[in-house]
């Protein structure tokens, strides 16, 4: 049984996001995968990494239990939306806490890259978005999935890394919006 971990980062239950996590997870277990769920907006955190890297700061209890998932994952499931081609403050404030040196990357002294501490995990992407794909895609150059993709899942040795974006979502229909979770469920089916 494949190890999943879906992690939304979207802080608003009543969103589209909480209903394509809850999706992406009744596919995953009707898959027989072994499922988690991290809802951002119920942990008790600061996001403010104060000190940068300079001085430590303390984990709170459920950044600890959060670190502790997903070192035990195997697969690791990211739904949010993109805001300003950005991901959500809520979701960068976790990382910025979470992914942390001597977490999920180690610094080698007299070497360029760091250690990447979570090899062996796989991850999948599933971003919402008011910007068509081609736009975000042409003339934007897919700010959020390279920042969220390369500079941080991947850096930390993350692959692959599959991605499903989701627009637009602000016009869209209630047959696409069904199509989308039915697209959603399919993935977690097939996670196993």
């Amino acid at each position: 049984m494949k190890k999943v971990l879906i992690i939304n980062g979207h802080p608003d239950k009543e969103s589209f996001n909480w209903a394509l996590a809850e999706s992406y997870k009744k596919g995953a277990i009707s898959g027989s995968a072994l499922v988690e769920t991290i809802n951002l907006s119920e942990l008790n955190f600061d996001p403010n990494l104060k000190y940068g890297y300079r001085i430590p700061y303390e984990l709170e209890p459920d950044l600890q239990i959060a670190i502790k998932k997903i070192k035990g994952a195997e697969h690791l499931v990211w739904v949010f939306p993109m805001w300003w081609y950005g991901i959500p403050a809520l979701l960068k404030g976790f990382i910025d806490r979470t992914f942390l040196p001597g977490i999920t990357f180690k610094y080698q002294k007299g070497k360029l890259f760091p250690e990447k501490l979570l090899k062996g995990k796989t991850a999948r992407i599933i971003i919402t978005a008011d910007t068509v794909s081609w736009y975000n895609s042409l003339v934007m150059k897919n700010p959020a999935i390279n920042q969220f993709k390369k500079g941080t899942l991947e850096f930390c040795g993350i692959k692959p890394v599959k991605v499903t974006y989701l627009a637009a979502v602000k016009n869209s229909t209630k047959k696409q919006r069904t199509q989308w979770l039915s697209r959603v469920n399919r993935l977690g089916v097939s996670v196993s």
